[in-house]
């Protein structure tokens, strides 16, 4: 997979490895799209990665003196939806993370990976510029702002320099009149790419738009907004006539192509619906409601894992798994899913898909649920790492278990530990999930067998049974 792996503490640290490597060096913060590249065969020759994930001071979303929110490197999609303070000031932002993938993957993934990966599809991008949010990018020379709309150049290429690294995002917080609304299209409710999405900013004084932002993905090489849309909207009194107008002319200022998920009038047509339906929902109220208050992320620990990594040379590995500290000498050119598989020996993380599609290999790192097969197994040095195995003492199960095994939700079996450390998670995080969390919290595993309903009525007893405990 990779010759050397480096895991800095500092950005300093991390900055000087970028400044020593080659156009074979990479940078990995949550690995969710570096990992699947490397398993397709798209960097056979990589010498270097650079783990930035236990870079100190990189994880905080703050808002400074001047009333700007800092969004740092390793902010992932699931610690936006535990920020009030982005809920409050970026809705749009805090909405496009909530459509994010699952949430083992919203566990790994950070929103400046979303920026930097600059598919025109990704989720957080067309909040982002409609907010006109700018990046901080450091060097070893120094530090430079840009502002986000013109950070790219195309599909998936921009502005940032080989040596640089994007260290946090900035964006001015939404003002007391301004509403906005980001929508996605996709073809499932979770684990899915954009078809198209778009993001509606309206600046109001009563009921009379006094500006107006429209901005939308997929639809372009990169990220674009709707001139027409947004020189009507001004000085219109918000209606539903208004609205229906707006989607029209915004549909006329796409560039769409036909792919595998779409074709090209689909997509001008669906923009038509998604920019309506955005502005209904400003209009309506129905910004903020549409989203639970305390979305599902499966997290029972906060921030980031900091350890000491000085005396670390890449020649071992210390861990912790299901409470027994390890350590390992060797090489380590795996996976986290095949690190634990075949040189600790706990097999209970399957090996499905091994993209992060299907979950059958969820286990829990520094009190996260997360899908082990896209994790360099490296990362695993000073972690804290729960399998199915460890999941109850010996000779006991796990209520989740339980329940699994009364309600028959197990069929062929092989996708069972990764729904029971899922749901087990979920345990942790909420006292009495709805129905709706049950299921977001289970959105990130597939079952072949189709076996949803037991599956779900098995969680719903194993929460049922310790509320009546």
């Amino acid at each position: 997979m990779w010759k050397n792996y480096f895991m800095p503490e500092t950005v300093e640290e991390a900055l000087k490895l970028l400044d020593e490597g080659t156009e074979n060096t990479k940078l990995i913060a949550g690995g969710t799209d570096l990992m699947v590249e490397i398993r397709n065969g798209k960097w056979p020759k990589l010498e270097r990665v650079i783990d930035i994930s236990r870079v100190r001071d990189l994880g905080r979303i703050y808002q400074d003196d001047q009333g700007l929110i800092h969004i740092q490197a390793m902010v992932t999609h699931n610690d936006v939806l535990k920020s009030e303070l982005v809920r409050k000031y970026a809705l749009p932002l805090y909405q496009a993370c909530y459509k994010v993938a699952t949430p083992q993957i919203r566990n790994r993934a950070t929103v400046v990976g979303n920026l930097v990966t600059a598919s025109p599809a990704n989720d957080t991008i067309t909040p982002l510029i409609a907010m006109d949010a700018a990046l901080t990018l450091s060097s070893p020379e120094g530090e430079r702002i840009v502002q986000l709309k013109d950070f790219y150049t195309g599909v998936r290429k921009t502005l940032l320099n080989p040596d640089e690294i994007v260290r946090e995002v900035l964006i001015r917080p939404l003002g007391e009149h301004e509403k906005g609304s980001f929508i996605k299209q996709a073809l499932r409710k979770a684990q899915a790419i954009s078809v198209l999405n778009c993001c509606v900013l309206i600046e109001l004084e009563h009921d009379l738009i006094l500006n107006a932002i429209v901005t939308m993905g997929s639809v372009a090489p990169t990220i674009i907004h709707s001139p027409s849309a947004e020189e009507y909207l001004v000085g219109k009194r918000l209606n539903q006539e208004v609205a229906r107008e707006a989607g029209i002319l915004a549909m006329q200022d796409v560039r769409p192509i036909s792919d595998i998920r779409g074709d090209e009038d689909y997509r001008r047509y669906m923009m038509q619906v998604l920019v309506e339906d955005a502005i209904l929902e400003i209009l309506e109220g129905r910004t903020d409601s549409k989203m639970p208050l305390h979305p599902v992320t499966l997290t029972s620990q906060n921030g980031i894992c900091e350890p000491d990594l000085s005396d670390w040379d890449g020649s071992f590995l210390k861990t912790t798994i299901n409470g027994e500290e390890m350590e390992f000498p060797g090489n380590f050119e795996v996976s986290l899913l095949n690190f634990i598989r075949e040189r600790v020996g706990y097999t209970g993380p399957k090996p499905g898909c091994e993209e992060g599609e299907c979950g059958a290999c969820t286990i829990h790192m520094d009190g996260r649920a997360v899908v082990s097969c896209l994790i360099p197994a490296p990362r695993a040095h000073h972690a804290e790492i729960l399998t199915i195995e460890g999941l109850a003492p010996e000779g006991q199960m796990h209520p989740i278990q339980e329940e699994f095994i009364n309600y028959g939700a197990v069929q062929c079996g092989y996708c069972t530990p990764g729904f029971i450390m899922a749901a087990a998670k979920l345990m942790e995080e909420k006292d009495n999930p709805s129905i709706e969390d049950i299921k977001d919290g289970i959105s990130g595993n597939l079952c072949r067998c189709t076996g949803y309903y037991k599956i779900i009525e098995a969680i719903e007893a194993a929460f049922d049974k310790r509320g009546g405990e």
